[in-house]
């Protein structure tokens, strides 16, 4: 199984650990991993901000990155949702189409591809579990708490094989964060609050580690603990699963 590691700008800048661990962690489960050196933004920021029609060349450069693949995979959902959502090509739309079904959130890949029953980590600290929007209503990673349905995680199940775990329970267990990309720029008054909220819920019940599947709603959540003076730490969840232990 050949898989194209697609890591997100701002990991790649601020985050590079969660980017090695999913290097690591995909290796030791088996796949040969490749690294498109050439690669950059997906575009999402300027699509968000209403500004699709310029991210052809975002579009171009990743069809040309990731061509050949059997699966890319990303530890983010926002990426990821964005990439199977907008990936286009004027010249070869069935090449997009094709590689746009072939991106999976590093969660959904590990439970859905590789269907892992068991991980060798281990991580003895009381850990929050951040639902992030996009990979919750859009990647369906989770469960969302307003349906009559039967609970279900996908990051939840395999933090569970971490031995040695305490996963806390949260009074709202899938509450945006309010970071929201460029919406915490456009309104930082109503993301701070928002953060600041979903920050105390998971203070409240005693947690070590704040974790989740984006590491943009995680930084959100860091810079909130860290003006607040709290030792709380963010770590995106291919840390904790790949057994690595700051």
């Amino acid at each position: 199984m050949r898989v194209g590691l697609f890591i997100p700008c701002y990991v790649d800048q601020f985050y590079p650990n969660a980017a090695i661990a999913t290097l690591q962690l995909l290796e030791k489960l088996g796949c040969e991993v490749v690294y498109p050196q050439n690669q950059t933004c997906c575009g999402q920021p300027m699509a968000n901000s209403g500004f699709e029609h310029l991210t052809h060349g975002c579009n171009e450069l990743f069809i040309k990155n990731f061509d050949g693949f059997d699966y890319i995979v990303a530890p983010s959902g926002s990426c990821v949702l964005h990439v199977r959502e907008h990936l286009h090509d004027e010249h070869d739309e069935a090449k997009a189409v094709d590689i746009r079904h072939k991106v999976y959130e590093l969660t959904t890949f590990l439970t859905d591809i590789l269907k892992v029953e068991s991980l060798p980590a281990r991580f003895p600290h009381k850990v929050g579990m951040h639902q992030s929007c996009h990979g919750q209503r859009g990647l369906k990673l989770s469960s969302m708490s307003e349906l009559v349905a039967p609970a279900f995680s996908k990051p939840g199940s395999l933090l569970a094989m971490v031995k040695d775990i305490e996963l806390i329970e949260l009074n709202r267990v899938d509450e945006c964060c309010g970071f929201g990309g460029t919406f915490c720029v456009a309104e930082e008054a109503v993301s701070s609050k928002m953060g600041k909220d979903r920050v105390a819920d998971h203070l409240q019940h005693g947690a070590e580690y704040i974790t989740g599947v984006d590491m943009s709603c995680l930084m959100h959540m860091e810079g909130i603990l860290k003006r607040q003076g709290s030792n709380v730490k963010v770590m995106h969840i291919a840390e904790i699963l790949n057994g690595v232990e700051n």
